[in-house]
């Protein structure tokens, strides 16, 4: 035993000595510390990163060479002969491609090029540089797989834009903030656009000035990450500057002088005591309506309301656009958000986010002209709405405005503790998104009288409203551990509790009694409360190099819900690299779910809708617990489970030059959709149900080509492009109807290619940019429109322009133009048949049918579901970016 003992002794410290701890600092080439650099050891997963003051700690073998990366910079590699290593990067005009990402393992982090996903990586640069006003619209024109769009008729929607990765819908991407899930949006979509019966978080309420890289993994990750993450992950990385800062003042303007935009970012950061930081954001912005009203045809006015035409005429003749506001709504927002961290002790820091949105919006809804409100039928209306005017008692209608009030918070604190190589990563999240409705310039028209025979509304009704709104917010407890076992294997596992809470905030009466306020009721009593759900999951994930080429990883994870039970998926991936590392060959194979979210199950409503050749008609929305739904034997909902494969390949054949080719296939079983009105024993009812399978396939092509020397600057070159293979319902429809019209947004609402060319050229002290973004064909079978026909968008390229002037090391002036040639959506009609080309034939039915699905031209840019890309055309932004 002695002997064994004496042997265990000298391994062990064989083993000591045969390993050296490594410190230093890493700088820029300004002497500024940089927090959150990567080190890895080469060869193998044995990693740290840089604290708030630039510095780091490591064990390494003897002899091992270091690798450190930062996005934006350029990677330098040194041998661990001596201790401290102290480094300076050196800032980079393109993205690191081989920088180490968070997003897609719960293992060990891997950098880009040696990932076994295929992972989208976004600096700050990338963002601002579109000259978009929000993140989700610079995600836009960087993405090719994402879409996001305005939609006509806003209403709620005008808070937050409905987008979705790869044609799968907001609720099927799951949205992080360094690595935290950030809370859903209150707001669920119910108009007849892209993104019915859909849900998400509000992403535009983030930033762009707080966010230092976006981390996009294009695959399913619900073994990894849980619910919601069927399409994907965004994981938001928000900087961590303490010693520098920039001021950004914004403005904008479109070609047509309206849409007026003004912004100032504040981005700063601090220390905190000796071994902390705080970095901080404050954005303040206004953006003014724009509006593009389409030239309203009489007759189909005349038919639509039976008026006589010789009045609709008479109207049109001074109201063209009978007076219908349409385009962008105005928006006045402000947003603060700050992140920071601090050094407890050698092994433990604390890490710490939080921000707070405020938003304003004021839209409006469809003008009422007085042949669609008659004073015949309603005199009293001439004293409420004499031409919005005292002292001109003419009656020409009202527009009711739709207005809403934003509050969208989330923060989080944590630990990340490393001891014996287990790092240990406890955290708390909260978060939450309020909505509040109002409802101006509107009238609740219900014949409803009192015990006394006076009618409480018509003549004595307000004509602003309440209507209530939504809330919803969860807590989220996260504990994750992980380990590097050696330089083949590592390991993660942990937990993740999450409770929900939504609520549905009652209106005042006014509001909903009766037919409501017109355009838009409030929440009714009955539909109004308080609900609450919780659930746990418990993950494992394991990765082993097999060799330094080849490798693969697996996830198994398993959620318990309180209100459907419980559910088990799994993740596969492998990468080989080869040919010293010029290509990549990857794979995955998983399967995921997505709860209902509480919104789908609870939400019950009175909503205005436009019905073709009708105008705008009440119908509604049961839930699947309520009293009508049992009565009309519709089931509860039940969760969507979900199979995605993905193959990649990736090349680098020399230095400058990188592309990968990713094929995906989604299949969705149980797919919840909310269905087509019916008329019932409750009237004319939409419900949600888990109505059928689809499947949704494709192609991803990323291609980078940067540093060409041109005269005395450096061209770049970057084409994306995303193609939809297949995307459509793959079973019968079960527990709804499911026409034509949801098949069309549901599946061809979308482009079904999108792609974007972007050149770069810097030369001195200037930067230009070209990006063209390629929208492909979307086709819709709208609402009221016959059925032999169909409306096709036609495809678009939209060109920007950008130009920076680094008039100093300190300022800059960037001047955008976005949409430099003025493109607009445009559409026509496509047979299905013979019995469709006759009608196109005839002009008179042509133009029937064009009313129909624009009503009556009010909508003719888009049509009245919705289109590909903003309506607004030419948009001239400026920014002035100042640093200290």
């Amino acid at each position: 035993m002695k002997k064994v003992a004496i042997l265990f002794f000298l391994f062990n410290t064989l083993l000591i000595f045969a390993q050296k701890q490594i410190s230093g600092v890493v700088k820029d080439n300004t002497g500024t510390p940089l927090p959150g650099v990567n080190i890895i050891e080469k060869g193998t997963n044995n990693g740290t990163s840089t604290d708030s003051d630039g510095s780091y700690k490591i064990t390494v073998k003897e002899g091992a060479s270091l690798i450190f990366t930062y996005l934006g910079y350029t990677s330098i590699t040194k041998t661990a002969n001596t201790s401290p290593i102290d480094v300076a990067l050196s800032e980079q005009g393109e993205q690191n491609l081989n920088e180490v990402v968070v997003t897609g393992s719960r293992a060990a982090a891997r950098s880009n090029t040696t990932s076994a996903l295929p992972i989208d990586i976004l600096s700050s640069k990338d963002l601002t540089s579109t000259g978009q006003a929000t993140f989700d619209k610079a995600l836009q024109y960087k993405i090719p797989s994402f879409n996001t769009v305005q939609t006509p008729v806003n209403d709620a929607t005008s808070l937050l834009d409905p987008y979705e990765i790869r044609n799968m819908g907001p609720s099927r991407t799951l949205i992080l903030i360094n690595g935290k899930r950030k809370n859903l949006s209150s707001l669920l979509y119910v108009q007849t656009s892209p993104g019915r019966g859909e849900t998400g978080a509000d992403i535009s309420a983030i930033p762009t000035d707080a966010i230092e890289r976006v981390e996009i993994l294009r695959d399913g990750a619900s073994a990894q990450y849980g619910s919601d993450a069927i399409a994907g992950v965004m994981n938001i990385i928000l900087k961590k500057n303490n010693n520098a800062g920039s001021l950004t003042l914004r403005s904008g303007i479109t070609s047509e002088g309206d849409g007026e935009m003004l912004g100032v970012s504040l981005n700063s950061g601090t220390t905190v005591g000796e071994k902390g930081f705080l970095n901080y954001t404050i954005d303040f912005s206004k953006v003014n309506l724009a509006n593009r009203p389409g030239k309203v045809d009489a007759e189909g006015e005349a038919g639509d309301f039976g008026a006589d035409i010789a009045d609709v005429q008479a109207y049109l003749a001074k109201y063209p656009d009978a007076r219908n506001i349409n385009g962008s709504p105005e928006t006045a927002s402000a947003k603060f958000l700050i992140n920071g961290g601090n050094e407890i002790s050698e092994n433990t820091n604390l890490y710490y986010n939080a921000a707070y949105v405020y938003k304003k919006v004021n839209s409006f809804a469809n003008f009422r002209t007085p042949y669609w409100r008659p004073l015949a039928d309603d005199p009293y209306l001439n004293n409420f709405f004499g031409n919005g005017d005292p002292n001109n008692p003419s009656y020409a209608g009202y527009g009711p405005t739709f207005e809403g009030d934003l509050n969208d918070y989330n923060g989080t604190l944590g630990f990340k503790t490393t001891k014996n190589g287990w790092n240990t990563d406890a955290s708390v999240t909260v978060g939450g998104n309020k909505q509040i409705y109002i409802v101006n310039n509107s009238v609740n028209r219900s014949d409803i009288v009192d015990a006394d025979g006076n009618n409480v509304y018509r003549e004595n009704s307000p004509i602003s409203f309440k209507p209530g709104g939504t809330s919803f917010n969860h807590v989220v407890g996260n504990i994750d551990v992980s380990k590097i076992i050696s330089d083949k294997l590592s390991i993660g596992f942990g937990s993740e509790f999450r409770s929900e809470n939504f609520s549905v905030i009652e209106g005042d009466k006014a509001s909903w009694d009766g037919t409501g306020a017109d355009s838009f009721a409030g929440n009714r009593p009955e539909n109004s409360g308080k609900w609450n759900r919780y659930n746990v999951g418990v993950y494992l994930d394991v990765a082993l190099d097999i060799t330094k080429d080849f490798l693969i990883n697996g996830t198994v994870r398993h959620e318990e819900y309180s209100d459907f039970g419980g559910a088990t998926v799994w993740k596969a991936s492998t990468r080989y690299k080869f040919l010293d590392d010029k290509i990549t060959l990857r794979g995955s194979v998983s399967t995921g779910f997505r709860a209902p979210t509480l919104h789908q199950i609870y939400t019950q409503k009175s909503q205005y809708s436009f019905v073709a050749g009708q105008g705008i008609q009440i119908s509604g929305i049961i839930n699947n617990i309520s009293p009508q739904a049992r009565q009309l034997g519709i089931p509860s909902l039940d969760p969507e489970k979900s199979t995605n494969i993905t193959v990649g390949i990736g090349a680098k054949p020399f230095t400058n030059f990188n592309f990968t080719i990713d094929y995906y296939n989604i299949k969705v079983e149980d797919r919840i959709v909310l269905g087509d009105r019916q008329d019932t024993a409750f009237g004319n009812v939409a419900w949600f149900s888990n109505s059928f399978d689809s499947r949704t396939s494709g192609l991803d092509v990323v291609a980078n080509y940067n540093n060409i020397g041109i005269g005395e600057g450096k061209l770049g070159f970057n084409v994306s492009g995303n193609i939809t293979l297949e995307n459509e319902r793959i079973s019968d429809v079960r527990n709804n109807s499911f026409g034509d019209i949801l098949n069309s947004l549901t599946f061809t609402s979308r482009p079904d290619t999108k792609w974007i060319l972007g050149i770069n050229y810097e030369i001195g002290k200037f930067g230009f940019s070209l990006n063209n973004t390629y929208f492909g064909k979307t086709t819709f079978n709208q609402d009221g429109l016959d059925e032999n026909l169909k409306t096709e968008f036609i495809p678009k390229i939209i060109t920007d322009l950008g130009i920076n002037f680094n008039a100093t090391e300190k300022f800059t002036i960037a001047f955008n133009v976005n949409n430099l040639f003025n493109i607009l959506p445009e559409w026509k009609f496509v047979a299905e048949n013979a019995a469709g080309e006759a009608i196109l034939a005839d002009p008179a039915q042509t133009k029937t049918q064009s009313n129909l699905i624009t009503f009556n031209q009010r909508y003719s840019r888009m049509t009245y579901d919705g289109f590909h890309f903003s309506q607004l055309g030419t948009m001239f932004n400026l920014s002035l970016n100042y640093k200290f």
